[in-house]
């Protein structure tokens, strides 16, 4: 384990000092750290049961603080006011593309139930915007369409999340004789978890702007308490029997409700000290999850994968933009540019223990390839794309992609 922390430890450094240039290459962090991860684990210098469990830990840390801290830069109201992409994308984009990837999984899985087709539709949902850096960092591309698309990735893994739980619950219920134990853990997941987050955040937002008045912090010592505040979030809502996932999202989007964009922290730890803990999970994806997907990479499985990223995701996006502002260009646009990522490879290492091993494996299969899959295709095409985009707006002149978008204080 030391062997391979001391490798990740390297790699990071080595990538640190050249990112800015590889930012305007097709080179991207996720292409860069799944690829150095699949090449060790040919190498059989790290063992597996060692980097198995690291990639538990570094996962769920990841997760429960890119949960929060991503739901934390947003205020619930602006969000409605003054980002009307991304709420047309989250509210009916991100139900629409579980919807018609359920019926496109059907297809290539017509003996499944249901819910278990649903389960992977909503596996495949999310999208990360770490691996379209080339695209929402390129100053060439309007601040809105930019601004849209990550705030859409920052929340739609938040989003997604209960779907996920709730048809890995039932598809578990299909190999269960009793239901009701399962209908009764499902139940309490998604209420008791939403509710500790409401509690937590509101309290934590409310205890953080009267330190700040009465000038009894600093934004070093805020920063410490917004992580053990995404941890109160979790381990509270795990005590009663929530989900601390669901939990950390919830506080993070009321915490970022009362505060207003007052926490400097949640802005900069995903740019800074967080890319280390995404670049630790890609490369543990890469080391101990690729290798096995790729050996159940079927001609059904690649399927569905590239459904999702062409057709699903495009029309979903396509269809929650009518009646906007967007042009054409802007909603092929959106609807390419959602690459699979950490969380449709988080939320399968969630439910894969928790259903029966026919639907798990190919579950996990389908997730994992769809997020090399996606880090290859999308990494490659986020620099020439965006020049495309950026060139095609320009071109239009004066349109809706060039109106400002207001952004919280600090940001």
């Amino acid at each position: 384990m030391t062997l391979g922390l001391l490798i990740l430890a390297v790699a990071a450094l080595v990538f640190a000092m050249v990112a800015k240039r590889l930012a305007t290459s097709l080179l991207t962090a996720p292409m860069i750290f799944i690829a150095l991860g699949f090449l060790f684990s040919k190498t059989g210098l790290l063992p597996h049961e060692g980097a198995e469990t690291g990639l538990h830990l570094v996962a769920e840390l990841a997760l429960i603080l890119l949960l929060f801290l991503d739901a934390a830069k947003t205020d619930l109201m602006a969000l409605r006011r003054n980002h009307l992409w991304s709420a047309r994308m989250l509210l009916i984009g991100l139900p629409l593309a579980m919807m018609l990837g359920t019926a496109a999984v059907w297809i290539f899985l017509p003996d499944w139930p249901i819910v278990a087709l649903a389960l992977i539709a909503s596996l495949l949902a999310p999208t990360d915007a770490a691996l379209g850096q080339a695209v929402i960092t390129n100053p060439a591309v309007p601040r809105r369409p930019r601004r849209a698309l990550t705030v859409e990735s920052g929340l739609n893994d938040g989003f997604a999340l209960p779907a996920v739980l709730l048809f890995a619950s039932l598809t578990a219920n299909v190999a269960e004789q009793d239901s009701t134990n399962w209908l009764l853990f499902g139940a309490k997941q998604l209420a008791f978890g939403p509710l500790i987050g409401i509690i937590v955040g509101l309290t934590g937002g409310f205890i953080l702007l009267r330190a700040r008045d009465r000038d009894l912090t600093s934004d070093t010592f805020e920063g410490i308490g917004a992580i053990a505040l995404a941890g109160t979030a979790y381990l509270g809502a795990t005590q009663i029997g929530g989900n601390g996932f669901i939990a950390a999202f919830v506080a993070g989007l009321c915490f970022g409700s009362v505060t207003k964009g007052r926490c400097k922290f949640v802005y900069e730890f995903t740019e800074s000290e967080g890319q280390l803990l995404t670049w630790g999970a890609f490369f543990l994806i890469g080391l101990v999850l690729v290798p096995e997907a790729l050996n159940h990479l079927s001609a059904p499985i690649l399927a569905i994968v590239l459904v999702s990223l062409f057709v699903v995701r495009p029309v979903a996006i396509w269809i929650s933009l009518i009646g906007t502002d967007a042009s054409a260009t802007t909603r092929l646009f959106f609807g390419w540019f959602g690459p699979r990522g950490l969380a449709t490879a988080l939320f399968a290492l969630l439910i894969v223990e928790k259903i029966d091993h026919g639907f798990s494996e190919t579950a996990l299969a389908v997730a994992i390839n769809a997020v090399w899959i996606s880090a290859l295709l999308h990494g490659l095409s986020a620099a020439p794309g965006a020049k495309w985009y950026a060139a095609r707006i320009k071109k239009m002149g004066d349109c809706a992609e060039t109106k400002p978008v207001k952004t919280p204080p600090g940001r």
